[in-house]
């Protein structure tokens, strides 16, 4: 039985044409090769092999996998359970000081480009704040506020605007009530009532093309919400239905001077917009969340202002506040600026560094710890986009917000960017593992990507740190496409030569199982045999 079967599987691999092979290599090349095309292009998509997902969250379980997640949970310290808490503090999505007007510059750039610069998890952000800092559980006994409050949950832009101009016209219309100066008299006084500031901010943002209609509409939104907020806060201890109004006053009135500062940064009246962040912060001191002494850096910076700068620095660079992009490359700038002008690598090299060209150094390296994607954008390394209207600290979209407006301030600085190209890689050699272990700041989270590629458009490349390397099913997919399609080639080029290789190859790979069945063949009996190879 033995020969018998060496020589049907010899005559079945004679009967094999060079014909055959082509085929079986050409579409195991085709196949391997649309399998690297898909693990590419979720790769970059995604940042992750998908078969390794799928092995991962589906074929581990099957095989008995344990999660490591629980038993290190449970063994965790309390320096660990800091630092994951941290990590998620990290993750938060902030509101961006800097944001561009949608009307004025977000709209232009689409109508110029045809992209839309916004997504529509930044929106829907931005939506979300809307609501929490314009609205108030007592909106709905004002019918223009009540409107508003549909206005702001509205996704429809067209939809949101029409709502605002009929905000104003019904507060228009009911503005004038005739009030009786003397009782039983026919003398009347025509009281006019406030209108409604979030109408004039809508419009402001959203409908005004140009930055001087919007600070006419938000001039007019000042003149409204300044007298809201004068009466709520004489009501303001009456109840918390006066509270909430007040405190949503309150935000209307430091939202509407933030942008009428923004509106002058933009417009070049940068001394007018510094002197009107200077009072809105004293005004309001315990405001921080909408971050305006950022807005503050950047027009001192715009003015060359670098002692006050290094004053508003002192005041918020400090350990126990939220640090930024802004906050630590701002600090870097100023102490590059006091040696840039005459640093040079190779004379640095050969004498060594100064106390001051330590500390310049020093201070890019913590700037680059903290947002390590924002010197490939200062360096003109990675191109521009617009900036989202939040942002992810530590992330390529907190990178791009700072660059966008801070560049030119460190192209004035003479030498700066020189120095930052020539030391900030070497921050990387101080950390070599930063999602283990950072050393300033916490570890770098691990959730910016994700987040990052929901703020992001699709048309910009995100930028990932630290740069992964690409997974082992694609180097997989990659070679056996190659092979295969070499052979593929061969065989087709060379069908005789290709053909004898093929066999010998075969012939050689079937020889282990021709001896063990063989082996079989002489233990078993014949007949038995026969019963199995039947069956």
């Amino acid at each position: 039985m033995g020969p018998h079967y060496g020589s049907k599987m010899s005559m079945f691999l004679n009967t094999l044409t060079p014909k055959f092979y082509v085929a079986l290599t050409g579409t195991s090349s085709l196949i391997s090769g649309l399998i690297l095309i898909f693990e590419w292009w979720y790769f970059r998509k995604y940042g992750t092999s998908f078969i390794e997902q799928v092995s991962v969250s589906h074929l581990r379980p099957l095989l008995g996998g344990v999660d490591n997640n629980s038993s290190n949970n449970s063994n965790s310290s309390n320096g660990d359970s800091d630092s994951n808490r941290q990590s998620v503090s990290e993750c938060k999505v902030w509101r961006n000081p800097l944001n561009l007007f949608r009307g004025a510059e977000y709209n232009r750039y689409t109508w110029v480009t045809g992209r839309e610069p916004l997504t529509y998890y930044d929106m829907n952000l931005s939506a979300q704040d809307h609501q929490t800092f314009f609205t108030c559980d007592s909106d709905h006994l004002r019918p223009a506020d009540a409107i508003m409050q549909k206005a702001w949950r509205e996704r429809n832009p067209q939809a949101r605007i029409s709502a605002a101009h009929e905000a104003l016209e019904i507060n228009e219309i009911r503005s004038r009530v005739e009030v009786p100066l003397i009782a039983s008299s026919t003398i009347w006084e025509i009281k006019l009532l406030p209108k409604c500031a979030t109408a004039y901010i809508l419009l402001a943002e959203e409908e005004a093309t140009t930055i001087a209609e919007a600070e006419k509409l938000f001039k007019q939104a000042l003149k409204a919400g300044d007298g809201c907020y004068r009466r709520s806060q004489q009501l303001q201890h009456h109840g918390s239905q006066y509270e909430a109004q007040h405190r949503r006053d309150t935000n209307v009135l430091v939202y509407i001077k933030r942008r009428l500062a923004m509106c002058a940064r933009r417009l070049g009246r940068t001394r007018e917009a510094v002197k009107m962040m200077r009072d809105l912060m004293k005004e309001f001191p315990l405001l921080s969340m909408f971050n305006i002494h950022e807005n503050l850096l950047e027009a001192l910076l715009e003015l060359q202002a670098y002692a006050d700068v290094q004053a508003v620095l002192a005041k918020y660079d400090d350990i126990s506040l939220p640090k930024s992009a802004t906050i630590c490359y701002t600090a870097a700038l100023l102490k590059a600026r006091a040696v840039s002008d005459k640093f040079s690598p190779e004379a640095a090299s050969r004498r060594g560094l100064s106390t001051a060209e330590m500390n310049a150094v020093e201070a890019i390296h913590r700037a680059v710890e903290f947002n390590p994607h924002v010197p490939k954008y200062l360096l003109e390394m990675k191109s521009l986009i617009l900036p989202p209207e939040h942002i992810l600290k530590r992330g390529d979209s907190e990178a791009i917000a700072y660059a966008f407006f801070h560049l030119a301030h460190w192209k004035r600085v003479e030498g700066a960017l020189n120095l930052l190209h020539c030391t900030w890689e070497g921050t990387f050699r101080m950390i070599p593992y930063p999602l283990e272990k950072g050393h300033l700041f916490y570890p770098y989270p691990i959730c910016t990507e994700t987040a990052d590629r929901e703020l992001l458009p699709s048309f910009h490349e995100v930028s990932v740190y630290p740069k992964k390397e690409l997974p082992f099913f694609i180097l997989f997919t990659a070679g056996l496409c190659s092979f295969t399609a070499m052979l593929a080639l061969l065989t087709h080029q060379f069908p005789e030569l290709m053909g004898v290789f093929a066999k010998a190859f075969l012939s050689t790979l079937f020889a282990p199982l021709n001896f063990v069945m063989e082996k079989v063949e002489s233990i078993l009996p014949s007949s038995l045999w026969h019963q199995l190879t039947r069956i």
